[in-house]
């Protein structure tokens, strides 16, 4: 080993706290971006393994009733791979120990042979027999919530008639990786299921026989969707097609997509900051241990070590450094993305789980850790090379010291001797006094954005399902229902008033902008779920045009003033041009709205409903419960409560995660900033405390000359960490921005409160430590050394 080497190791053996602190932050952000970039990679790799595998659809379409027939002029569309009929219907279940009632989808399966496309994943149990007309299998989320197995049964309200189904067995669908009910806006496997019936049972029970009312359609490789979609539509148009759409549109696919899309932002910005702050760690390190070995870095040029030598000496520093942080970053990055990885799948309900991070998430990680370390060092090792030797065996130059402006105000007349000291050396080195106070800002800001997520969630549940709506119950149909159902409806038990509204499926255009969005129309004087606009303002209807959401608005390119081309996608089908009356925001989807009237009278019918939100009677709730178990016609019935409930349960599961993570993260990069600066500031004043405790300072006097400078400028850091934070937070929400619902830039007092108090603890904890070790030093010792 050369003498460099063994100098290398006695300096890391020496530093040995700070290069931990230094490493430790390197590692939380390279385990940030291991776990982001395994944890895509892992998703990417599932799901397309098991869209590969079970044949999930490229194109699915629905009708009101098509003769089976036309099958087979779907399968010669130009493209098409493969075309596979079904029958989709809603049914209400009556689960045992369950009071409210359940919404199941039905699905046929093929009478004869296997499924061509969507097939499923037996989890237990056997398929539906075609001769057996109540044997159901049941998607496993929905079976775990209730306890099914094999060999169970519960009731089904089918076309108005009770049937006893029998459990055969549970599957899982590439079709249902995020199952939601229709209306819903999170999976709530206790209220909704997924069932599977033989294709004849299904004809039978809902008067198909010989017909269909959804298809769906594999590709050929390079065939164009667009162009299939549109023969599609052409050929199930008489029907009452609902529109086709592609795979990209499937809701549960969309869904799924949409988190790797997060999950690919986060990737790109978090793992920044907190290697910007280790390449500035890297920096008070490396410019600290220059400055104390100048006379060591004479000696070696004298001796004829070359600059590239003394350079690399230096880098290799570094580099030990920067390898440690990777090293414990992969480690702990690759057990996070793990972990990580099989929270989605539960999540999202996979079959199978492929965790087999490649080496690229660790080389991009590895490499971009070692490139901040060295890009943060390079000044220093720059200054370590270029100094002549002559030079570098002088002591530095003394500071220049003199009168500030600060020394003759009338605030520095009320301070002790230590504190103007503390103010000095602050005055004296600015700069680097104002680093410092940024990489504790900088742990701060990550902690305010964290949080600040869970105030954001209060803040979206408290606009959408409390000031938004005001119903308790929402009850859609299957078919619309006339005008005077409302009447029937108010009759129930419990129920203490009823609302209409009516919903059509609709493709919006605006030159080659387009969106699959369906317009809902709700009354004038709608008061259980009027139009609300997030700014706390009710929005009122015009008798004719549209009210778009902003981010609808958006993605049509349109304004107030505008017309947007409707094409409605059932019965009569129209197309008009209506004109853009108002644009409101809102936080979840991408609703457009019209007056209730005036949409009945653009589909040319008479007051027709889709569904009623309803005001219920707590105290007769169980009544009005067992009769909605019997009302025929039911598509989805959905409880507010329910939905808030759902919501916080199913954030609750990944946000107080994800905010867990960042606590730590945080507290590390506390630490590492906290703790660097008091230890650089104790080697820096050894002398200077060394000389004050000669004179009669006390211990406690030069522990607070050496830890108020980091007091001060924790204090200075915390309101710069705030403003950070909230611009973090800021574009980590502009981020994370997706047509499912934007996440509003909310941050409570007691947010910046608990990241102020975190920072302070930290802090505590760094500068108790360093006091030990101020104890515990020979300053009489140090007066005796030579720099």
């Amino acid at each position: 080993m050369s003498s460099l080497d063994r100098k290398l190791l006695r300096d890391l053996w020496r530093l040995r706290a700070q290069v931990l602190a230094v490493a430790l932050v390197i590692a939380s952000g390279a385990a940030v971006l291991i776990m982001s970039l395994t944890t895509i990679e892992s998703l990417e790799e599932t799901t397309k393994a098991y869209y590969e595998r079970s044949r999930f659809a490229e194109v699915f379409a629905s009708a009101k009733r098509a003769p089976e027939s036309l099958g087979r002029g779907i399968a010669a569309i130009p493209g098409v791979q493969m075309a596979e009929t079904r029958i989709v219907q809603g049914a209400v279940l009556d689960m045992e120990g369950f009071n409210e009632p359940v919404i199941g989808q039905l699905i046929s399966l093929p009478a004869h042979g296997p499924q061509l496309l969507n097939t499923l994943v037996l989890r237990s149990g056997r398929l539906a027999e075609p001769n057996r007309p109540d044997e159901v299998v049941v998607n496993e989320p929905f079976a775990d919530a209730h306890g099914l197995k094999p060999g169970d049964s519960f009731n089904a309200v089918l076309r108005g008639r009770k049937r006893t189904l029998q459990v055969v067995g549970t599957a899982l669908s590439p079709e249902f990786v995020y199952a939601i009910a229709p209306g819903g806006l999170m999976p709530d496997d206790e209220r909704f299921g997924v069932l599977w019936m033989g294709r004849d049972a299904l004809e039978a029970a809902f008067d198909l026989k010989r017909s269909f009312n959804s298809v769906t359609l594999s590709l050929l490789p390079g065939t164009d969707e667009k162009e299939v979609i549109q023969r599609l539509d052409d050929l199930l148009s008489p029907y009452g097609g609902t529109g086709a759409y592609s795979r990209v549109d499937q809701i549960s696919n969309w869904f799924l997509e949409s988190e790797i899309g997060q999950l690919k932002n986060m990737s790109r910005i978090l793992p920044a900051i907190f290697l910007a702050v280790a390449a500035f760690l890297t920096n008070m390190v490396m410019a600290r241990l220059v400055e104390t070995e100048r006379r060591e870095i004479g000696l070696l040029k004298a001796f004829g070590y070359t600059n590239l030598a003394i350079g690399w000496h230096y880098a290799k520093m570094v580099l030990f450094i920067g390898v440690t942080g990777v090293l414990i970053g992969s480690l702990v990055g690759a057990w996070l993305g793990h972990w990580n990885t099989e929270l989605y799948a539960k999540f999202y309900r996979f079959p199978f789980l492929y965790y087999r991070p490649g080496p690229t998430g660790f080389a991009i990680a590895g490499s971009v850790s070692l490139l901040a370390a060295l890009a943060g060092s390079l000044v220093s090792v720059q200054r370590a090379t270029r100094l002549p030797p002559a030079e570098a065996m002088l002591p530095p130059a003394p500071p220049i010291y003199r009168r500030s402006w600060a020394s003759g105000t009338v605030f520095s007349r009320f301070l002790d001797e230590p504190t103007r000291m503390i103010f000095r050396r602050i005055f004296r080195w600015p700069l680097r006094a104002f680093l410092a106070s940024l990489g504790l800002a900088m742990s701060v800001s990550v902690l305010i954005m964290a949080l600040q997520w869970a105030d954001a969630i209060d803040a979206l549940v408290v606009t959408t399902f409390e000031k938004a709506q005001h119903q308790d119950a929402t009850i859609t149909f299957n078919d619309l229902k006339p005008h005077a159902v409302i009447e029937d409806v108010k009759n129930l038990p419990g129920v203490l008033g009823a609302e209409p509204y009516r919903f059509v499926p609709a493709r919006l255009s605006n030159g080659q902008r387009s969106e699959r969005q369906g317009i809902l129309g709700v009354p004038q004087d709608a008061a259980l779920s009027p139009v609300y606009d997030v700014k706390d303002e009710k929005v009122d209807l015009p008798r004719d045009g549209l009210v778009l959401s902003g981010k609808l608005a958006e993605l049509l390119g349109v304004r107030v003033g505008d017309k947007v081309f409707v094409e409605i996608l059932e019965a009569r089908r129209p197309q008009v041009s209506l004109p853009v009356s108002r644009i409101f925001e809102t936080y979840i989807g991408k609703p457009a709205y019209m007056d209730f009237d005036a949409l009945n009278r653009l589909m040319k019918t008479a007051r027709s409903v889709s569904g009623l939100h309803l005001v219920v009677d707590p105290a007769r709730r169980a009544d009005l419960l067992t009769r909605l178990k019997d009302i025929p016609g039911t598509s989805a019935i959905l409880f507010r409560q329910a939905s808030i409930d759902t919501f916080y349960k199913t954030m609750g599961e990944t946000i107080f995660i994800f905010i867990g993570f960042f606590v730590v993260f945080s507290m590390t990069l506390t630490i590492g900033v906290t703790y660097n600066s008091i230890r650089i500031a104790l080697s820096e004043q050894a002398r200077l405390l060394a000389t004050l405790r000669v004179l009669g300072f006390s211990r406690w006097e030069i522990s607070y000359i050496l830890l108020g400078e980091i007091g001060l400028l924790t204090w200075f850091a915390i309101p710069l960490g705030a403003l950070i934070g909230s611009v973090l937070a800021w574009y980590m929400v502009s981020a994370f921005e997706t047509e499912l619902y934007r996440v509003p830039l909310v941050i409570n007092d007691a947010t910046y409160g608990k990241a102020m108090l975190f920072a302070l603890a930290a802090t505590l904890i760094c500068a108790a430590f360093v006091r030990r070790r101020l104890d515990k030093l020979d300053l009489i010792a140090v007066l005796k050394t030579r720099e």
